[in-house]
């Protein structure tokens, strides 16, 4: 036990000159604590010396006294061996303190200092704003939150179908799928909690096909009252890195013109489950009703946002909705952040068939005006078999667009997908390069 003791002394200590570093917030109160117990000494010296004077007849008081501060020793070394050792002592009575207030909230067998660094770090990272939805902003959520903790996720609301659908039928509510994805996407705790948020029903005629997570936030939005509160209520069960935002708070509809095929006529398409199942060529996609605004504090964020990341996802039925929310529009145009386009890696049926990077930014820019972006990032990994769907590949008008940046970014398990953490080391690459001397790694 004594060994143990000591050998976490000695561990503390070694730990001391870690504890200072730069940016952790740590040095300014160490001080402020230490003036304190100065003060205090100084308080209990005044009492002492006060004491030693009045009763300096006593001599076994004064042996005491004599003994206690040590007058055998020069004055100087006193007060070295009395500073280090209580400097020693309140550090260490700090840190127990701490470990012992953190207890509840530090990963077993963790280091308490790499969590509060890792914190810290992300506390001070960029802000980014992500639009998008489905899988796509799930998945570069959940790489973006290793490198900063300001993160808004922009979810489109237009989805119709599955339990989503049903929902927003049976209880007039905004879809709840996406918002749910990417909330268990920026989770801190991805574990038993996040899979029972994504759990889905089975078996029960009334419960088939739902979430666990859409019926919670559809029984908060009743509790709460109001379904932005109960996004922000389910954040917090789930200790998201981050907050997920609706686009509009409107009850919106996707309508698609679509060209069908051995059909000279365009067929207007309401709904965004029925677009991808018309398996024809989509012209145009707009909302109805088509002035809704956007949720404010989605415009607060984009103006004040260092990098805004569109994609990836579903070119029509997930990134488009959000964009032809008007004034959503026109804070991204407005704002000075970096603009990043993430263009899908494999063609989705029934939306993108054998489009290439070109095709999907020029359909972009047809419907919300051109050059938006500063970057387009595109992958060029096509080594991997990816079954029934086809390469988005970037083409010669792609590459001889200064704004193009390739990379490999596939999902060696699933190479249709991206993977989230290449993805999110190549845009914050393409951050700090273009914000000059601002190192990822400072505190």
């Amino acid at each position: 036990m004594r060994k143990n003791f000591l050998a976490r002394i000695w561990q503390t200590l070694r730990d001391i000159p870690r504890w200072f570093r730069s940016g952790l917030g740590i040095r300014r109160w160490f001080i402020f604590v230490m003036f304190g117990v100065t003060l205090l000494g100084l308080g209990f010296a005044v009492i002492l010396i006060d004491l030693y004077r009045t009763d300096s007849a006593n001599p076994v008081l004064l042996l005491f006294l004599s003994y206690a501060s040590l007058r055998f020793i020069p004055r100087f070394w006193r007060a070295i061996l009395f500073g280090g050792l209580g400097i020693g002592i309140v550090f260490y009575g700090i840190f127990q303190l701490n470990r012992s207030l953190l207890q509840p909230f530090i990963r077993p067998g963790s280091d308490v200092f790499d969590q509060i660094t890792d914190f810290r770090r992300r506390k001070r990272g960029p802000r980014i704003v992500t639009i998008g939805g489905g899988h796509g902003l799930a998945t570069l959520l959940r790489g973006l939150k290793a490198h900063t903790g300001n993160l808004t996720a922009v979810v489109t609301v237009a989805d119709d179908g599955g339990s989503s659908g049903r929902l927003r039928e049976s209880h007039g509510i905004l879809p709840p799928g996406d918002i749910r994805n990417c909330l268990a996407a920026l989770s801190n705790d991805e574990a038993m909690l996040t899979q029972l948020f994504q759990y889905r029903f089975s078996g029960s005629p009334d419960l088939e096909g739902h979430s666990f997570g859409n019926l919670f936030i559809t029984a908060l939005a009743d509790i709460t009252g109001s379904f932005e509160d109960a996004v922000v209520e389910s954040g917090r069960v789930l200790s998201v890195n981050g907050r997920v935002l609706p686009s509009t708070l409107h009850d919106v509809k996707l309508v698609a013109s679509m060209e069908l095929p051995h059909s000279i006529n365009e067929v207007r398409v309401e709904g965004e489950s029925k677009i991808p199942a018309m398996a024809g060529r989509v012209r145009r996609v707009w909302l109805e009703p088509d002035n809704a605004s956007a949720f404010p504090p989605v415009i607060k964020a984009i103006l004040n946002a260092d990098m805004i990341v569109v994609g990836p996802g579903s070119l029509y039925t997930s990134i488009l909705p959000n964009l032809l929310v008007h004034d959503l529009l026109a804070a991204i145009h407005a704002s000075r952040a970096t603009k990043t386009y993430v263009c899908n890696i494999a063609t989705q049926s029934g939306e993108t068939d054998f489009f290439s990077c070109y095709d999907h930014v020029r359909a972009l820019e047809n419907h919300i005006g051109e050059n938006m972006f500063d970057v387009i990032l595109c992958n060029d990994n096509y080594e991997n078999n990816i079954g029934s769907s086809q390469w988005v590949y970037a083409d010669e008008k792609t590459l001889s667009d200064s704004r193009t940046h390739c990379a490999d970014l596939v999902d060696d398990g699933h190479p249709w997908r991206h993977d989230s953490l290449k993805l999110a080391k190549v845009i914050m690459d393409i951050f700090y390069e273009r914000t000059g001397p601002l190192s990822e790694n400072s505190i």
